[in-house]
């Protein structure tokens, strides 16, 4: 009986040995498809700003020119931001237009990301509860409709907005989006498909791996 129980738990692990080679090999060509198809352009890119203070709040959220009243990117978020940007250029993944929130830790992202031109609009800016329900829909639909929108041929579009902004234009499966995290998408057929989410840190990751 417990020559038994040997077999069938040696079976159990080579398969699960087997399982998990598989998954990886699957993997990494799958890494490498979404990596060269954003070398060609056409998808857009949608980040949550990066890391910022937990002790500080938008206390002033009707003048987003008063930046000393807004919650700022740390340290942290600040050379991660830094950090993609370099990710990108070492990726030779093109960015033809940078849109970003209003929000100084939005605007500021995107600007030490350094991929060109940073462009901001309260269509992608977090409303929250000073704005109307109307006026939420409004720019969760205008999230949507950029996702959807292609960008010039052999770029990509990058954007920079907020976790409400995201979880209300693509549902609730994006609830755990985490600060630096991108979101890949492909417009198409009048409207886009979610390709990958990215944690901030992998872009990094794949920057060090890809090939001189």
């Amino acid at each position: 009986m417990l020559t038994m129980q040997s077999t069938r738990f040696a079976v159990a692990v080579l398969a699960a040995a087997f399982s998990l080679l598989a998954v990886s090999e699957r993997s990494a060509p799958a890494q490498a498809d979404w990596i060269n198809a954003l070398r060609q352009g056409g998808y857009v890119i949608v980040f949550r700003h990066g890391a910022t203070h937990e002790d500080q709040a938008d206390t002033d959220p009707f003048n987003p020119s008063n930046v000393a009243a807004q919650r700022q990117l740390n340290d942290a978020g600040r050379a991660k931001a830094k950090e993609i940007g370099e990710a990108f250029r070492k990726l030779k993944i093109p960015v033809g237009q940078i849109h970003t929130s209003v929000f100084n830790r939005a605007v500021e992202t995107g600007k030490l990301m350094n991929l060109g031109e940073v462009t901001s609009s309260p269509d992608i800016t977090e409303g929250g509860l000073i704005v109307t329900p109307n006026e939420n829909s409004r720019r969760s639909q205008a999230l949507r409709k950029l996702a959807g929108t292609a960008p010039p041929a052999g770029t990509n579009i990058l954007v920079v907005t907020h976790k409400p902004n995201i979880l209300d234009a693509f549902g609730k499966d994006f609830f755990d989006v985490r600060e630096g995290e991108a979101s890949v998408f492909q417009p198409g057929g009048g409207g886009y498909k979610l390709i990958v989410r990215v944690p901030a840190d992998e872009w990094n990751k794949l920057a060090q791996a890809a090939p001189n």
